[in-house]
């Protein structure tokens, strides 16, 4: 990624700058050879990708036995991560589809990233239940199709709830994504110099002409899909949160949960989604297209979720108490002041406390601020989801069977292992297809729809 700064060559005429230098801008990075920077990011991502490969290879060749799963503590990392990337797929759909059910025209220079994060998040997210039952090559027996071992799901269980919901969210949201492509692949045929690539934008196009035909009946799909996908955003992680709030276990066992996981899937999401895309913005020269008006908005909406998550966390003591259930009671102290503190504070401490800097204004619109409150955000949302499996299972109803969890080197290595899976697509996705959407960004500058003089 040549780090040039396309940004003088838009010249700005009644201040709006030229479309066709738009295009220029966004489509630059896919027509330059990557440069060094980009090889040695994609070199460190793919040293974490092979830590989560020969975590694997462990895990399969010697069993569950490598993690640090014990009795009782029966779930750990596995879904932990599982529940955290579905959680980071929550931004991308939110913002795509929602906002533009609400015509918030500041989404246009972001949707299209987030878009691209929700499918590699989920794609993340959808590696853990395949391992997690420690014979993946059997995996296939899951899926409820008559088969000759007379093997047959169980409908009633929230996992089975969770295949379908999240295989539904990554197809909607896979499709939706696509679409928002096909006039961007258009612009990028018209470009192309070699007969390769000109053959791949054509097919992927699908004969896309700019015409007002075409216009016409791509809104009208783009329009359909964001009405399928947002109430995907509120049923997905809710049904996540039900293989928690169906069971028995003290901590788990609550009403709270399925707005509680929504507010904060879509707090982490948001928080992934600005950490990666200021890097992009600076890296591409997005400055005027990814602008700090539009970061600052994205805080606001984490300063939102993140006090209906500070609510949520206080509520869930309040509820322990109602209840007068005194295992209930006892989980939530144990959490504050058990063996797990240590992790219950680090979640309070980035989820609740670091989002309320955003409502000072010089906060919220400093770039370097926004990208640490970020990070505390998405290290606080992993906790959240450690702090919520774990302490609820290693001391349930009988002090007989309590025991202290402790991860082991290969639940480490799948974890790291499982950034390096979704920063890996992220860089290939940066040099593969335009990270902003050329036809959205132009429509916004030139406050009209595009039209084919515009390519």
């Amino acid at each position: 990624m040549s780090v040039v700064d396309y940004s003088q060559e838009l010249s700005v005429v009644e201040g709006k700058p030229p479309l066709r230098s738009l295009d220029d801008l966004i489509a630059k990075p896919l027509e330059v050879k990557p440069d060094r920077k980009f090889y040695i990011a994609l070199s460190v991502t793919l040293s974490m990708l092979g830590l989560f490969v020969i975590g694997l290879a462990l895990t399969f060749w010697y069993g569950i036995g490598m993690w640090g799963n014990n009795n009782p503590v029966g779930w750990a990392f596995d879904i932990v991560n599982f529940v955290f990337w579905v959680g980071i797929g929550h931004a991308g759909t939110l913002i795509s589809a929602i906002l533009f059910l609400f015509r918030q025209k500041w989404r246009t220079g972001i949707a299209r990233f987030a878009e691209g994060m929700t499918i590699f998040a989920v794609m993340t997210a959808l590696l853990f239940p395949l391992i997690h039952v420690g014979r993946p090559w059997l995996d296939g027996w899951l899926l409820p199709y008559p088969n000759q071992h007379g093997v047959w799901t169980n409908f009633t269980s929230p996992l089975l709830w969770d295949v379908f919901a999240v295989s539904t969210y990554f197809a909607v949201s896979l499709i939706f994504w696509y679409v928002g492509l096909i006039p961007d692949f258009g612009s990028l045929r018209e470009r192309a110099t070699g007969k390769f690539k000109k053959i791949i934008y054509s097919t992927f196009s699908l004969g896309w002409r700019f015409s007002n035909r075409h216009w016409h009946h791509y809104e009208m799909v783009y329009l359909i899909l964001a009405g399928f996908a947002t109430p995907l955003v509120l049923s997905v992680h809710t049904i996540v949160s039900f293989d928690f709030a169906v069971s028995i276990i003290p901590g788990w066992h609550t009403t709270i949960f399925p707005p509680y996981f929504v507010a904060g899937a879509v707090f982490s999401g948001f928080a992934m989604v600005q950490n990666v895309l200021i890097a992009v913005r600076k890296i591409f020269n997005y400055e005027h297209i990814i602008t700090v008006d539009t970061l600052e908005k994205m805080n606001k909406i984490m300063l939102v979720t993140g006090s209906m998550v500070g609510y949520a966390y206080a509520m869930e003591f309040f509820i322990a108490w109602y209840s007068g259930v005194q295992a209930e009671t006892f989980t939530f102290f144990n959490r504050a002041l058990g063996p797990y503190a240590w992790a219950y504070w680090i979640m309070v401490t980035c989820n609740v406390i670091s989002p309320q800097l955003f409502w000072v204004k010089k906060i919220r619109r400093s770039v370097p601020v926004m990208f640490v409150i970020a990070i505390f955000v998405n290290v606080g949302m992993w906790f959240e989801r450690f702090v919520i499996v774990v302490t609820s299972l290693s001391r349930d109803f009988l002090p007989s069977s309590w025991a202290y969890y402790t991860p082991t080197y290969v639940d480490f290595m799948i974890l790291i292992g499982s950034f390096g899976f979704f920063f890996t697509w992220i860089l290939l996705f940066t040099k593969a297809l335009p990270v902003v959407s050329m036809a959205e960004v132009k429509a916004v500058v030139d406050g009209s729809q595009p039209s084919h003089e515009d390519h």
